[in-house]
């Protein structure tokens, strides 16, 4: 095939925030192409694997925005509470605890847990409806070619696409990045992110839980049941986010279900009564990354093609959403007012809008983990008198409460519910 389209932006890669800043522009009415090298169906993974997301309400905002909230095939979990503490494998957690209540904010959830093949299902059932959207999946860029005047990206299947403004949502080993010359700094934490479910006899009643041990943080996050998981004894079931040193980890990927039950146990409590592992066990090395730039001619870098956190607080997709919301709303204002939304100045915007957030992001998730991370007795107490005191100041749980929503300062456009601009 020799075809040549012209659009507004090429999206390379599909994942979750490349495949929704592709809908997001194409439902604005911008012509829009989203290259993948994987086809996207098979992505839907039709079992149950263990993987969710914890999606902020902003994020949530977004997802309606694009069309893509309305058609998760399963109702997401509301997350209602928050509970924090601090603790030791085995050991019952201090009860010097914080807890947060959606309800004392305001009338909508903390977030939502949506399982992870539920928001690629919604991903592929919104891309096809979308006219202004061409969707180029399996393929790959032989070539991308970025001057003043415009970018081309050339297909290994014969396909042309010429475009104002190419988007790097490849992930953590971008080569459109590395092509660019776009330097990345990357701070090797020396642990191990497992990922994955298990189902458990007692209502997780919408609360979260994250508990702070020496090794790392623990979380276990709700989903959506009861009777959708395990067995009539174990009805319910939850998400896991544990992190622990690599060698730790590695040793407990390697144990049967039963002993690797045993093991979330001892870090997540009884209060859920029995568990039991189910779907996959999911695992990746944790390290912090931060790039020199996030904007080259005619090429804007979004999600971990741009940065990549420690999942202390689960707010790495929720990064990506945000600089969904950004980029969108600068190339979408740009090309309604009859102007180039490749320019340098939208770039610039975009950068100058996005690297304050993420820099306070990386920061303040990289001092909880060195704050957290360890078992020095002085600073266990001190962290746990800490948590205490944050939980009986009201004005400062709220601000913490609203910034686990993703309401931080200055949250306005996409992320406030406004919905998207369309030309009139």
């Amino acid at each position: 095939m020799t075809d040549t389209i012209d659009v507004a932006a090429c999206v390379l890669g599909a994942g979750p925030v490349g495949a929704t800043l592709a809908a997001t522009l194409a439902a604005a009415g911008l012509p829009t192409a989203v290259v993948d090298r994987q086809p996207l169906p098979p992505m839907e993974l039709q079992d149950f694997d263990g993987r969710a997301y914890a999606i902020a309400l902003t994020s949530k905002r977004l997802l309606e925005a694009a069309g893509v909230w309305d058609r998760l095939p399963v109702p997401p979990c509301p997350i209602l509470d928050i509970r924090v503490a601090d603790g030791r494998p085995g050991e019952r957690a201090s009860g010097l605890s914080l807890h947060f209540r959606a309800e004392e904010v305001g009338p909508e959830p903390f977030g939502f847990m949506v399982e992870a093949r539920n928001l690629r299902v919604a991903l592929n059932a919104r891309l096809p409806l979308l006219p202004n959207l061409r969707v180029f999946a399996p393929a790959e860029a032989a070539s991308v070619e970025r001057r003043a005047e415009g970018a081309t990206v050339r297909l290994r299947s014969g396909e042309t696409i010429r475009a104002r403004l190419v988007v790097a949502a490849e992930g953590r080993d971008s080569p459109t990045r590395r092509e660019a010359g776009i330097r990345a700094a990357v701070l090797d934490y020396r642990q191990i992110g497992m990922v994955g479910a298990f189902a458990h006899e007692r209502p997780h009643r919408n609360v979260a839980l994250e508990q702070f041990l020496p090794n790392g943080p623990f979380a276990q996050l709700p989903l959506s049941g009861p009777g959708n998981f395990g067995t009539s004894a174990l009805p319910h079931a939850s998400a896991y986010v544990w992190t622990d040193r690599t060698a730790v980890g590695r040793r407990m990927l390697a144990l049967p279900d039963a002993e690797f039950g045993r093991e979330l146990r001892r870090r997540l409590g009884d209060h859920l009564g029995e568990i039991r592992p189910i779907g996959r066990r999911w695992s990746y090395p944790l390290s912090a990354m931060n790039v020199s730039r996030w904007a080259d001619t005619r090429l804007a870098l979004v999600g971990d093609a741009a940065h990549g956190v420690h999942p202390i607080a689960g707010q790495g997709l929720n990064l990506g959403f945000r600089d969904v919301a950004a980029l969108a709303e600068g190339v979408i204002e740009a090309w309604n007012g009859g102007g180039d939304p490749g320019a340098p100045a939208v770039l610039a915007r975009y950068q100058a809008r996005r690297r304050p957030d993420t820099l306070l992001m990386l920061s303040g998730m990289h001092a909880l983990e060195r704050l957290f991370g360890n078992d020095f007795a002085p600073v266990r107490v001190a962290r746990r008198l800490g948590i205490a005191a944050v939980d009986r100041i009201p004005a400062l749980k709220r601000a913490f409460a609203r910034q686990a929503m993703g309401l931080g300062p200055g949250v306005t456009g996409l992320l406030a519910g406004q919905g998207l601009h369309r030309p009139t």
